[in-house]
């Protein structure tokens, strides 16, 4: 039997210029982003000066490459960014989340990149991403926005809803059906054909979500991102690092509430002592911050995975069920321990709370992320085939 030989470097250990690079992150946050959260998070004004913060800092489009003005970061690199960057702001971390993963896009697949990608890394360009439909939320096969050929490129046609970011993007990648298939553009949302409505949301205010609507907009040929017919191709594979990266930004938000708390616990006394001294308080906190100690390994196996170049679908799935839904369940402890005091926007609990719970919907709910770990369990064609009798009986 061959000897086996431990590593230099542990495989699961993070390196040591990865923990540096986590250290300086949370230091800027706590300098710069967690005293001004809470006011940011209950305005629906757009904190553009934090944007430009993040730009300077090297935070928007941080896996651009260098000659485009990025960091070119690694995938744990920018998880721990987003995740670090969450512990002070919410907010400001989903520009982090949200400039890198479309920022990644653009310049795999976009013929233009050279020209847009120094604006967004500079922040003078918001991007988002529009793939949802009123009809089509998770089946993305079915999206009905149309793009018809013409001399010089396509025009336009259709909705897309629930786009984040979408009040104050530039562009948007835009993904609409064309004889080939669906396919993927970058689209200039200035353009007096396009329409935007904002959505009043509980949470993500500063960020903003809402429906943008396209009226026949010409689009150019050169604004195809990688092949006619291959959109979604581009975008799926996405998901299974983008659902890391929220992940990461729920669990760092649920540390924070458990920080707080715990300093609350320690000096708040009732009966001639801190409440910290009564097992009632301190088991439920351990409880929480083992789960989501858990749930951060797991999202750093994942991404370490797809950096390998290995198969992480089921693992990033597993991550975005489960890791909002422990990230939540630690901040409502928070509340219960703080008790009335945190029952108020006075306190950052409450947008929390609201923050992290956008992460139920996007990128796919909990019963999405459930059916693909199924699948990869008891195989698809079954899990395809109970799903299919089940829509048969509802149609009846």
């Amino acid at each position: 039997m061959t000897a086996l030989v431990t590593r230099q470097d542990p495989p699961c250990l993070l390196s040591d210029e990865l923990e540096s690079f986590r250290d300086s992150m949370r230091c800027f946050g706590a300098a710069k982003l967690a005293a001004g959260y809470l006011d940011r998070a209950l305005s629906d004004e757009f904190p553009s000066a934090i944007y430009e913060l993040l730009a300077a800092q090297g935070l928007i489009g941080l896996e651009v490459a260098a000659r485009h003005g990025g960091q070119g970061a690694d995938h744990l690199a920018a998880g721990i960014a987003c995740e670090e960057v969450a512990r002070s702001d919410f907010n400001a971390a989903y520009m982090v989340f949200s400039s890198t993963v479309i920022g990644s896009l653009v310049q795999r697949h976009s013929r233009i990149a050279p020209a847009v990608l120094p604006a967004l890394t500079g922040g003078s360009l918001h991007l988002c991403l529009g793939l949802t439909e009123p009809g089509a939320g998770s089946d993305a096969g079915a999206m009905k926005t149309i793009a018809k050929r013409v001399p010089g490129g396509w025009r336009l046609s259709g909705e897309k809803t629930s786009v984040t970011g979408v009040p104050s993007a530039d562009m948007a990648i835009v993904f609409a059906r064309t004889e080939v298939g669906p396919s993927a553009f970058l689209v200039d949302l200035d353009d007096a054909t396009v329409s935007r409505q904002r959505f009043r949301d509980p949470g993500m205010r500063p960020v903003g979500r809402g429906s943008v609507m396209f009226d026949s907009t010409f689009v150019a040929h050169d604004r195809l991102l990688g092949q006619e017919g291959h959109g979604l191709a581009v975008v799926l594979h996405e998901f299974d690092y983008s659902r890391c990266l929220l992940a990461l930004m729920a669990i760092a938000v649920a540390e924070t509430a458990i920080d707080s708390a715990v300093a609350y616990a320690r000096h708040r006394e009732t009966f001639g002592r801190p409440i910290a001294n009564n097992q009632g308080i301190t088991f439920p906190i351990a409880e929480h911050l083992t789960r989501l100690e858990a749930a951060r390994w797991l999202c750093y196996r994942a991404l370490s995975l797809r950096m390998a170049g290995r198969a992480h679908t089921r693992e990033a799935a597993m991550v975005k069920w489960w890791a909002p839904h422990v990230a939540l369940r630690a901040i409502e402890e928070c509340v219960v321990t703080h008790g009335h005091v945190a029952w108020s926007d006075e306190m950052p609990l409450q947008s929390m709370r609201r923050d992290v719970s956008s992460l139920l919907i996007g990128d796919g709910t909990p019963h999405i992320q459930k059916l693909i770990i199924a699948r990869h369990a008891f195989g698809r064609d079954v899990i395809d085939e109970v799903h299919a009798a089940r829509q048969s009986r509802k149609s009846r």
